[in-house]
């Protein structure tokens, strides 16, 4: 609990050092009674296996973890821990599990659950996560739960279901000549592309979304599973050696123009923003996004507030509006238009969205009556004549994915992003960003092509649940999945992740790119009750200002040779001066080699991003 922690994660709270569990070349991170970055000879061959037990809005337990026993020998690791999940009513659900792994490249997870009274959930059972880095597109052999075996590929574009179902195990090539099988008992397991989510895995998982829920385990009734990994094969490769090597950053070959920044302003934002718009000039987006919400009170007031930033600012608008489409739609629309008209609203474009769309349609569920979404654009273009038109979702890529918008009526495509879905550790977090390109190639192929593009607000904290009644409460400020407020972003982490965010989208082309409001939880400035003074500037105030001195500019390929630990970001002005933004994605210093810029070396602290040129 340092000071040093608090400017990195916003919180004194720091997340536990995982205990690195090793027998000869397979070697495994222990991480709160589940496995991370499962190895082989310097190869990740699993993300994670973790036994998951979820509450009805998808929210994860946190376990409490006892009589843990960490066994270590030369050729062999196990460990063993009995752990409780306590629901808001008081009913517990106790679990035992056991880990073995050994030199011969196998490795055992299985765990015994036992409810006291009848436990209700939506998942409890284990989650297997393959990475998609070099794995995205290629051959697994999957075998089903009749013991038929399928040959096949992992989905290259973003599956929006369930590629594989009935699974009982997976085999994929882990390097030339080296297997893995990894072999799922005791349920029916199925595997959807978390790439959706923007996670970066295949999540495989119990029990099939077919089945309702949420549902209940019996009391007394005792749940068994078994994860068994193995990894075969001629040429087995000893484990990695760490490097010292810096990190060393390339430019390549000009590209598409970098995107608009824009900023989201809430009703309850624009006070705020018109005492400090000396603050926003300096921080320079090219576009406001007024977010209107009739459905949730938004009315006249809320457009007039608009309407005063609007004047007071200048920069392009755009009015995110949410539909009820409950009635006649012209009315509807007509009535939101002559709203803006009495308030003085001057628009450059609005996007429309029914509410509905908001929620998530799992598989196997009934989709929510709306109207069809060619109704509802005509209405909005008859509207609203004379400004661009946008549609997609205003909650994830994942929305987008399953329910394809008619992109020809629109003059625009946007969605939204959010890390912190399925889990809100740090390291899921930063890994997130590797899943970006595969959204936006998968957009783009699959959707509506060369369609102008935009996407956002994408903060790390959720700013709706599209798979719950609502967003998790965070108070104490911790590291929750799908809470409405992340204390990451109040510190350097979120500076990092949102300059690696706009790195890994850079190559799509993007219009527009909005990574934060300007106050509340998703703002570049401090909101009341903080440990800093209210108003001051957030460290992602710096990356945003820095995105928007980019904006316009052409795109330069910049890759380095440890995306895990170092993005980068350039661009290039008419007069050929070129301007880099880099960001270490780790909470360790990083040595970063420079000299594509004529300059030699630089150390990168924990988080750090660095603006050269």
């Amino acid at each position: 609990m340092t000071d040093d922690a608090f400017l990195l994660y916003g919180t004194r709270t720091v997340e536990a050092e995982p205990v690195r569990l090793r027998a000869g070349a397979l070697s495994a991170d222990f991480v709160n009674g589940n496995l991370r970055t499962i190895s082989h000879g310097g190869t990740e061959v699993l993300r994670a296996v973790a036994y998951i037990v979820r509450d009805r809005d998808w929210g994860t337990y946190e376990p409490n973890l006892t009589d843990l026993i960490i066994d270590q020998a030369a050729d062999a690791f196990s460990v063993s821990y009995s752990a409780s999940c306590l629901a808001p009513d008081g009913i517990r659900l106790g679990f035992r599990a056991t880990i073995k792994g050994s030199a011969d490249g196998r490795l055992v997870f299985e765990v015994s659950a036992l409810p006291e009274s009848d436990f209700e959930t939506n998942r409890c059972g284990f989650c297997i996560l393959h990475p998609i880095a070099d794995l995205a597109g290629s051959p697994v052999k999957v075998e089903h739960t009749d013991g038929s075996v399928e040959a096949t590929k992992l989905p290259e574009l973003i599956d929006p279901w369930q590629p594989f179902k009935d699974i009982r195990a997976i085999t994929h090539e882990v390097r030339p000549g080296i297997t893995a099988e990894c072999r799922m008992e005791g349920d029916t397991f199925e595997m959807e592309d978390q790439r959706n989510w923007s996670d970066a895995s295949y999540k495989t998982y119990v029990r099939p979304l077919a089945l309702p829920w949420p549902y209940v385990l019996p009391a007394g009734q005792t749940l068994r599973q078994t994860i068994s990994l193995r990894i075969a094969g001629e040429g087995n490769a000893p484990a990695a050696t760490v490097t010292s090597e810096p990190v060393r950053v390339g430019l390549g070959e000009v590209g598409p123009r970098l995107p608009d920044i824009g900023v989201v302003i809430y009703p309850e934002d624009v006070e705020t923003a018109l005492a400090n718009l000396s603050t926003l000039a300096a921080l320079g987006p090219q576009q406001l996004l007024f977010h209107f919400d009739p459905t949730r009170g938004h009315g006249p007031d809320a457009l007039r507030a608009f309407a005063r930033l609007a004047t007071a600012h200048a920069a392009a608008t755009t009015l995110e509006c949410v539909v009820a489409c409950a009635g006649d739609l012209d009315a509807e629309m007509s009535g939101v238009a002559d709203l803006v008209r009495q308030a003085g609203l001057k628009l450059s474009a609005i996007a429309v969205s029914p509410s509905v769309d908001r929620q998530s349609t799992p598989p196997g569920s009934t989709w929510p009556d709306c109207p069809p979404l060619e109704d509802v654009y005509a209405a909005a273009r008859r509207a609203f004549p004379d400004i661009r038109l946008g549609g997609g979702m205003f909650s994830y890529f994942t929305e987008l994915n399953r329910k394809r918008v008619p992109a020809d009526q629109l003059d625009f495509i946007t969605h939204c992003t959010c890390p912190i879905v399925h889990a809100a550790d740090d390291l899921s977090i930063m890994q997130s960003l590797e899943a970006l390109p595969f959204i936006t190639q998968s957009a783009r192929a699959m959707i509506f092509g060369a369609k102008p593009y935009r996407i956002g607000p994408s903060t790390i904290a959720m700013r709706q649940n599209p798979y719950g009644s609502a967003t998790k409460p965070n108070p104490e400020g911790q590291r929750v999945a799908m809470a409405a407020s992340d204390p990451r972003h109040t510190g350097q982490f979120a500076a990092a992740w949102t300059i690696g965010y706009a790195a890994r989208v850079a190559p799509a082309g993007l219009e527009q790119l909005t990574l934060s409001s300007f106050t509340g939880p998703f703002g570049v400035l401090a909101s009341s009750g903080e440990p800093v003074a209210e108003g001051s500037r957030r460290p992602i105030f710096g990356a945003i200002k820095g995105l928007c001195e980019l904006a316009g500019l052409a795109h330069v390929s910049a890759r380095t040779s440890d995306e895990t630990k170092v993005l980068a970001l350039a661009g290039r002005s008419a007069s050929g001066k070129t301007i880099a933004w880099l960001a270490n994605l780790t909470a360790e210093d990083v040595q970063v080699d420079i000299s594509a810029f004529g300059r030699g070396q630089v150390v990168m602290t924990p988080y750090a991003i660095t603006r050269l040129g």
